[in-house]
């Protein structure tokens, strides 16, 4: 499909066929504490989405800029949909979904972009991708480089989770620990770029990672019969997966596939809010994350900017929990809804227990809510390190047996 960049900070509009990053105008002129500045946004000519409405069912490959060439040997997509009946009846909300990403190809909704950028290798003809990850997009892109057989270099703070960084040695990618923060690790994945060609996988830098996220709001559509939820909500931590989604919601509006926006739930982290801050205050500024759900830790959101925009140009608002609240989400999913999810995954469900008499109030018992649930609990298992214990065994006994009260 024809598409040209935009960037929502300068308005600069243009188009290329050349592998691009950030607007030339103004990308990288953010000044010291802010959010970046110049990522782009990938607009297709209106016309030919509008053609759109004329099929009986859309993918989002309808939606992509590039053809995939071989989809069966990275599945992406068509995740399942929840229906948690218990969930359901006590909070209320009849028409509640949880939309599992969890079951992804490397587990987490961070597939969904790096098939994308598969095929913007596949369409410039390169072999080497590299990023910068705290794990999920580095697993995920790892895991498209060994079904594609592409050559991938993944830069990771030394401090992310082991149980991810496995996933990417494994998968055979270049994995390359940084004795720094993740902003560190994303500098020096640019830098490695420059230095020795490919493609840079960096969300919030290039923008095909968004137009790959988006695809989760195109299959909800479908999902749901052919519409939108009223609401969704989405863990939020550099804002990439809010964009996405903003996106997703955009392109179907613009075929006139739907006829309004969802409300966009900026799902964050206390220990890691600059999004729901800068919502809440208009001041784009980093903050000190420090919350236990990795995935969503984030200083400086880089495309803060950008879900700021959809959180308002999407009639939605923002919730943040606490740390407890996001264990005891991951817990309560475990246990009532059969689904196990990482704390960043969780933190969208805490979320809405906690906004869900908001829902309720605004939008009545009948709301079809869903909450994007984006990768497994097999992720980061060391959480439950000291809130679950394993029962001690009992002697090869049928006495034993009769003393068993459950």
């Amino acid at each position: 499909m024809k598409f040209k960049y935009v960037c929502l900070d300068c308005g600069n509009e243009f188009t290329s066929d050349d592998i691009v990053y950030l607007c030339p105008k103004c990308g990288g002129s953010e000044k010291e504490g802010e959010f970046r500045k110049g990522v782009l946004s990938v607009i297709y000519d209106e016309e030919e989405l509008k053609k759109l409405k004329e099929k009986e069912h859309v993918t989002m490959y309808d939606f992509f800029p590039y053809e995939i060439e071989n989809k069966e040997a990275y599945p992406v997509g068509n995740t399942p949909i929840v229906k948690p009946i218990k969930l359901s009846n006590r909070y209320g909300l009849k028409n509640l979904t949880l939309k599992l990403d969890s079951q992804l190809p490397s587990g987490s909704f961070k597939d969904r972009a790096s098939q994308l950028i598969v095929a913007q290798a596949q369409h410039h003809k390169v072999n080497k991708i590299a990023l910068a990850s705290t794990g999920n997009a580095g697993a995920a892109m790892s895991c498209a480089g060994a079904a594609y057989g592409l050559d991938v270099v993944l830069f990771v703070p030394a401090t992310a989770p082991i149980n991810k960084l496995m996933q990417s040695v494994l998968y055979g990618a270049h994995v390359v620990p940084v004795k720094g923060t993740y902003d560190d690790a994303f500098k020096l994945s640019i830098e490695y770029t420059k230095l020795f060609g490919g493609i840079n996988r960096n969300t919030a830098y290039n923008p095909m990672t968004i137009e790959g996220k988006k695809s989760i709001s195109i299959e909800l559509f479908e999902n749901l019969g052919r519409r939108a939820p009223d609401v969704v909500y989405v863990p939020t931590g550099d804002g990439c997966i809010f964009g996405g989604v903003w996106k997703g919601f955009y392109d179907l509006l613009s075929a006139g596939l739907i006829d309004k926006m969802p409300h966009l739930v900026c799902a964050q982290a206390e220990k890691s809010n600059a999004i729901s801050q800068a919502f809440r205050t208009g001041k784009m500024v980093d903050t000190n994350a420090t919350t236990r759900a990795d995935s969503i830790s984030v200083n400086s959101p880089a495309n803060g900017r950008m879900a700021v925009y959809g959180i308002k140009h999407s009639d939605g608002w923002s919730v943040e929990v606490s740390e407890e609240e996001i264990l005891s989400a991951q817990l309560e999913l475990t246990k009532d809804a059969g689904v196990f999810v990482e704390p960043a995954a969780a933190c969208a469900f805490a979320a809405f227990k906690k906004d869900s008499e908001n829902v309720k109030a605004k939008l009545g018992e009948d709301a079809v809510v869903t909450v994007l649930l984006t990768g497994t609990g097999f992720k980061d298992m060391a959480v439950f390190d000291n809130r679950v214990s394993l029962p001690k065994a009992i002697e090869n006994s049928v006495e034993e047996v009769k003393k068993l009260n459950f």
